[in-house]
Order: C-alpha cells, then sequence, then structure tokens
C-alpha cells in the first residue's frame, strides 16, 4: 500500500468537513475511508482520534465515528459565543502580530480573493477559514486556540450557504467580507488592538445578520450585547 502523508489526510479530512462533502451527523465508513485514503486502518483511526480533539468529528463508543453534528443547542453555543473569543484572538493577535504573521495572512486572502472572482465557493470556505486559522495562530493563546478551532468549523460549515448562493445581497456580503479582512490586516499590522476588535465586531455582525437565518425562528443575542456581560 502506497505511504500518504498523515498531515495530507487530515487536512483533506477537515476540508471535506468544512465544506459539508462530510455531513453533519454523518457516520463515517471505516472501510470506506480506507479505500478512499489508500491506508490501513491503524493509522486511520489514529487520524479519526485526531480530528477528534479537534472537533471535528465525535467518536462515540461501540457506535463508531461521527461528523460532528450541527444541532439547535450547539448552533445557540456558537452564536453566543463566538463574537467573544474572535474579539479576544484578535485583540491579542494585534498586539502581537510580525511582519512574517501579516505576509502569512496577506497570502490568505489573497487566495480568498481569487477564489472570491472565480465564484469557488470550496475556495472562499477553505481560505476564509486559514484566514481566521492563522490569527488565532499569531494570537498564540493555549487557552483560546481550541475554543477558536471548534468555532471556526461551524462557522465554515454555516457558511456553505453563505458563500453558495448567487443572490446580489448575499454577493454584496461576501465582498464587503473580503473588505473586512483587508482592514483587519491592516489594524494587526499596525498593532492597533482596538481597531482590531471593531472590525472583529463588525465582520462578525455581518456573518451573523446572514446566519440569523439559519437558526430561525429564535434570534439570538447581538454580539455587542453577549460581549459588554
Amino acid at each position: 500500500m502506497k505511504k500518504i502523508d498523515k498531515n495530507d489526510i487530515l487536512d483533506q479530512l477537515r476540508r471535506r468537513i468544512i465544506t459539508m462533502d462530510l455531513t453533519p451527523g454523518e457516520p463515517l465508513d471505516e472501510t470506506l475511508l480506507c479505500q478512499e485514503l489508500n491506508i490501513s486502518r491503524t493509522p486511520l483511526r489514529e487520524i479519526l482520534r485526531l480530528l477528534s480533539g479537534e472537533g471535528y468529528i465525535r467518536i462515540m463508543e461501540n457506535r463508531g465515528a461521527f461528523v460532528s453534528p450541527m444541532d439547535y443547542h450547539s448552533m445557540r453555543n456558537f452564536f453566543q459565543t463566538a463574537p467573544m473569543i474572535y474579539a479576544a484572538i484578535s485583540r491579542l493577535a494585534a498586539e502581537r502580530a510580525l511582519p512574517a504573521d501579516i505576509d502569512r495572512l496577506a497570502d490568505d486572502q489573497n487566495r480568498f480573493r481569487d477564489a472570491m472572482e472565480s465564484r469557488s465557493v470550496n475556495g472562499m470556505i477553505y481560505y476564509n477559514d486559514r484566514f481566521h486559522h492563522n490569527i488565532g495562530v499569531i494570537a498564540d493563546n493555549e487557552f483560546l486556540q481550541p475554543s477558536l478551532q471548534r468555532l471556526l468549523i461551524d462557522h465554515a460549515r454555516i457558511g456553505m450557504t453563505f458563500w453558495n448562493s448567487h443572490d446580489e445581497t448575499r454577493l454584496d456580503r461576501i465582498r464587503q467580507a473580503c473588505a473586512d479582512h483587508d482592514r483587519l490586516i491592516e489594524a494587526l499590522a499596525a498593532n492597533a488592538a482596538d481597531s482590531a476588535v471593531e472590525i472583529t465586531i463588525e465582520h462578525w455582525q455581518l456573518s451573523k445578520n446572514h446566519s440569523d437565518e439559519f437558526i430561525q425562528p429564535n434570534p439570538l443575542t447581538d454580539a455587542d450585547t453577549l460581549i459588554a456581560e
């Protein structure tokens, strides 16, 4: 059996989950995955344990592995927690960002913009996720990073409905999200923590305005109210 890099397989499965090629709650057939990925069961199970630790899947005793669900309870927790985590991450990243970090974010942003212009939904989802993940890397906080990682999984999956639309209003929101990224990069490069937080909350509100549609009929508390509590 041809040897395949474990990190490549991890990235493949992460991408399939955030783009909903593997749907929320879907059971993962180990035999099928072994065939698709050309690996044996032992390394596959190691990879699944890593994905479980990152929040992409759940492993249930005597039942196997399942893609992390997106039920109403988890969505409410997501919307209540996300603005606080994103704001804290942005503040720390602004305080710590170095030129090399800004270069990495600019590269993510260029790839996101290319995907936006070519209307590549999977590309937009993936590079938006990378952009925000790398802001977390800059923040470098071992307590916030796991929470950010889990939030980004559901943010990406919700985004599949946001990005995958030809409605002109939603296309305008996508363009605004891209512009927000540019502004955030500028704030981080200037080590302007307050500005970074303000832009992050505005960026979050753009997502939330769309995402409220995802969990109607119960709209959620505004991000600024949550942060003030």
